[in-house]
């Protein structure tokens, strides 16, 4: 059924129930879902061609502030509007708006039919291609720890970000008596997010005060990306408007864990729909493609790591001891290494992609991670032994290549000298992406923080 077909069945119903107005959200760079509400007339005259949204949505940061060296878009082109479709097989009805219905959105070309050379989720659609091409599809999961307080987006900007009240007290992982004692809401919290078409496989208590890890189950590539976005979105919401609030911070406090953003990964083939990964012959059930493509991943984490870690914080989590990697390393059921195989049947052989934290855009995330796999199978990349035990014991023994550099700024220059990135990303949106990191990392130097003022306030 084409989308002229699907907009029409849309029209009708909403008509018939009596909507009035539809909801549409477009992801930025950061990761951060932007959009609005239009009419019933204005949906059924865009819900089947395009129509305009401001690209200022690329020329600012996550506080709205331009870039000031952008050449994509800036004072100089005068933010004129970009094209943007609907993806009307993205409809959710929103539960708590009386079952308006939502879409997600995504930028186009003149020709509205070329990929957007910087929408996240064009470039994911990108690399999905250069899978097709190969002969493969991509399944991914996505999973989140976030913590939550009883406070409002008022409360903690009065409070300065300090004596923050936890949903609950102290470290107590995988805690029945926290999810029985918030029975309600953990149950509500689920409920909502299969309503919203984001399920979660598994939703529990991880170590710190008031911090969640939710499991949202597995789907198709571009699927499990949008789910993911929306999950972040749409969680906020939900505790907000119960007088809470919840952060996908990488870390928060230097007193807990950080907060991660695990993917779990596996390829299909094209033809017969069979595992690409599973192969029962070899050792660990790994197939000479998964071999290939872990070793891509190995070797490309470290010059891909600012789009899966993207911001000046997400470096306070991928320290030693903190259940975090510090280097690009590989192994079988252990968590201290960053590309965790789980070995089992054809249907679940996978790898978790365990360097992601909970602040990255999941578009780039899937990106990244699937378009270093291509690359590494591409090239049949080797594949070296596994690390067996603590993986923060070794790292001082690995070479450079595999040291993942602890800021930002390093990150971005590594991304920079990367041809890898910009042969699966394209150069118009790398450019465009090293803008936005530099200007972050300008941003944070610009500023006092109160590590500073403690230090220097009074006796330096």
């Amino acid at each position: 059924m084409d989308m002229s077909s699907i907009a029409e069945e849309l029209i009708a119903d909403y008509s018939e129930e009596g909507i009035q107005q539809i909801k549409l959200g477009v992801t930025d760079i950061d990761g951060v879902i932007r959009g609005k509400y239009i009419s019933l007339d204005k949906f059924e005259s865009i819900a089947a061609s395009t129509s305009g949204f401001c690209d200022c949505v690329f020329g600012w940061d996550m506080d709205d502030q331009l870039y000031d060296d952008a050449t994509f878009t800036g004072w100089h082109t005068a933010f004129p509007d970009a094209l943007f479709r609907l993806d009307l097989t993205t409809e959710r009805r929103l539960k708590e708006e009386n079952n308006t219905p939502f879409f997600i959105g995504e930028f186009v070309q003149e020709d509205q039919k070329s990929l957007h050379p910087i929408c996240p989720r064009s470039r994911l659609k990108q690399v999905l291609l250069m899978a097709e091409s190969m002969g493969f599809t991509s399944s991914m999961a996505f999973e989140y720890e976030f913590f939550i307080f009883n406070e409002t987006p008022h409360t903690i900007r009065e409070k300065n970000y300090r004596d923050l009240v936890p949903l609950s007290p102290g470290n107590f992982g995988y805690s029945i008596l926290r999810t029985q004692v918030l029975s309600d809401l953990f149950n509500e919290f689920m409920d909502y997010c299969i309503v919203h078409d984001f399920a979660l496989e598994a939703l529990h208590c991880e170590t710190g005060p008031g911090v969640w890890e939710a499991a949202i189950a597995v789907d198709d590539c571009l699927q499990a990306a949008d789910k993911a976005a929306l999950f972040k979105t749409f969680a906020k919401g939900f505790f907000q408007k119960r007088g809470m609030i919840a952060t996908f911070m990488a870390k928060w406090s230097m007193d807990y864990p950080g907060q991660s953003g695990h993917c779990h990964q596996s390829l299909w083939n094209l033809n017969g729909g069979e595992t690409a990964f599973h192969d029962k012959a070899n050792e660990h059930g790994m197939s000479e493609t998964m071999q290939h493509y872990v070793a891509g991943q190995q070797q490309y984490m470290k010059p891909f790591l600012a789009l899966t870690s993207p911001t000046i914080n997400s470096y306070t989590r991928l320290v030693k001891g903190a259940w975090a990697p510090t280097a690009s390393t590989w192994g079988v059921e252990n968590r201290t290494v960053a590309l965790r195989i789980i070995p089992g049947s054809a249907k679940s052989q996978r790898v978790e992609f365990r360097v992601g934290s909970a602040d990255a855009n999941p578009y780039l995330v899937a990106a990244a991670t699937l378009g270093a796999g291509l690359l590494g199978i591409r090239d049949k990349l080797p594949l070296g032994p596994p690390v067996t035990g603590n993986a923060y014991d070794i790292q001082d023994e690995l070479p450079e290549e595999l040291q993942l550099p602890g800021n930002l700024r390093d990150s971005t220059h590594n991304l920079a000298a990367s041809t890898e990135a910009r042969e699966i990303l394209g150069d118009a949106f790398v450019d465009h992406y090293l803008t936005s990191r530099n200007w972050e990392v300008r941003e944070y130097e610009r500023n006092v923080n109160d590590w500073q003022l403690r230090r220097y306030f009074e006796l330096i």
